[in-house]
């Protein structure tokens, strides 16, 4: 019998998205994407998840919302690999990575680059804010120095060991390489990290996503960039 095929409702472009489906493909779970147009709300998407966003996963006639509660729902039902620690210090350590990702990140980058350079057109929300390009492009120099530093004293983002905080920063990182925003010769211990990240399998589905109108530069799925 083959294994149920769970549904990931998403959009190729949201970090979010992107950790659940790392988090699925690291796990091997089989599970089929669909392409969600969430900005345009609606009832029926609206029944899917009240919040009216991505990303939603459905599985087992259960649906799923909020990428950081799916993925350790996750790796609780399917602990192998483990994404996160066992010890309770651990576990905060990487709860507190990712929430630093996903909030602070997330506010300061992720939101002023790739949604002022990318959603706004898909969207159909106007044209992108300069301003809000330069905080973001000036903020991220913030953040690959804090990695940097991270990086200098544990393997990992959150620890020696790989964990749920390495897919979450690799996540939004993704999305920024997607449209060249990333100086990766600034941070090298960041960049040769990502490079391990990026050389593994759950990785590399990611590096075939096309967006319309907004095609990738040609080192984005490069391995060796």
């Amino acid at each position: 019998m083959q294994p149920a095929v769970h549904v990931l409702h998403h959009v190729p472009l949201s970090p979010f998205c992107r950790k659940v489906r790392l988090t699925l493909a690291e796990k091997r779970i089989p599970f089929s994407l669909k392409d969600e147009r969430y900005w345009e709300g609606g009832t029926e998407f609206l029944r899917l998840n009240p919040a009216g966003k991505v990303p939603i996963l459905r599985y087992e006639g259960r649906l799923l919302s909020e990428s950081q509660a799916i993925c350790e729902f996750l790796d609780e039902v399917h602990p192998t690999p483990p994404l996160m620690p066992d010890d309770p210090a651990g576990r905060y350590e990487v709860r507190r990575m990712c929430a630093w990702f996903d909030d602070k990140f997330h506010r300061e980058v992720t939101a002023n680059l790739l949604y002022e350079r990318v959603n706004k057109k898909i969207m159909g929300q106007g044209y992108p804010d300069s301003e809000k390009i330069k905080t973001g492009s000036a903020r991220i120099k913030y953040h690959l120095d804090y990695m940097g530093w991270l990086l200098e004293h544990r393997r990992w983002i959150a620890g020696n060991a790989l964990s749920l905080a390495d897919f979450t920063a690799a996540a939004h990182l993704s999305c920024l390489d997607y449209i060249s925003d990333v100086d990766w010769e600034r941070a090298p211990a960041v960049k040769a990290w990502y490079q391990t990240i990026k050389s593994r399998p759950a990785f590399r589905p990611l590096l075939t996503d096309q967006v319309p109108g907004f095609p990738p530069p040609r080192r984005y799925a490069d391995l060796d960039f």
